[in-house]
């Protein structure tokens, strides 16, 4: 099932009244912009209604984005040390499990099975939160090396490793629009408190019909 997911109108008229318009970016340069994905794997996917129903989206957008010369960027999580600071945050047994959230062995693989990746998409584990803390992932490096200035944010959770992308990003320079209907989180909450923070202040936030459009130019 789909988050039922919103932006206060205040919201909206608080960015309209500042620069005019509601959303910063109302452009894109395929070429230059990547499809991020975030922890799309059956540890977090296989329980999560909210997050199956983004599976579509994801590969409507990865297509679409592939088609017009963009990137798709696979984050996954990195198999950690267990330190005493995670045994005592979560718990012995909690931690053991968020160790290993995101599987063994090659990273296409480790995938929720609906996705069907293609040979030059990128693959990235992260050891933090963020994809785009500095020295937890290569993400950052990657996208450099393709010309990236714009990050298409989606995948799980929502309110974790999605916001956490976002904001890191947003500091390291790069447009960011977090797509409302291809993240997911456990509640509708939790989900839409992600998304007022993000277009308050680190980027904007559209559904991904929107998002195909500024793809196509449209």
């Amino acid at each position: 099932m789909p988050h039922e997911w919103f932006i206060e109108p205040r919201e909206y008229a608080r960015h309209e009244e500042r620069r005019g318009r509601r959303f910063a970016f109302t452009h894109l340069t395929p070429t230059r912009t990547a499809l991020v994905v975030i922890d799309m794997v059956p540890f977090f996917v296989a329980q999560n209604p909210y997050c199956q129903s983004i599976v579509p989206n994801i590969n409507r957008i990865a297509d679409a984005l592939r088609d017009a010369g963009g990137a798709v960027a696979w984050v996954l999580p990195a198999v950690t040390e267990r330190t005493a600071l995670d045994d005592e945050f979560y718990g012995p047994a909690v931690a053991e499990m968020f160790r290993t959230s995101g599987g063994t062995g090659p990273l296409p693989e480790r995938l929720w099975s609906d996705f069907a990746p293609h040979g030059d998409d990128l693959f990235v584990e992260k050891s933090a939160a963020s994809a785009f803390f500095p020295g937890r992932c290569v993400l950052p490096e990657l996208l450099g090396q393709r010309g990236i200035d714009t990050v298409l944010i989606t995948g799980t959770v929502t309110n974790v490793c999605c916001e956490s992308s976002a904001r890191d990003a947003r500091t390291l320079g790069y447009r960011v629009i977090m797509v409302a209907d291809a993240n997911a989180a456990r509640r509708d909450q939790d989900h839409n408190a992600s998304l007022h923070t993000v277009y308050r202040t680190f980027g904007d936030v559209r559904p991904t019909d929107e998002v195909l459009e500024l793809i196509s130019g449209e």
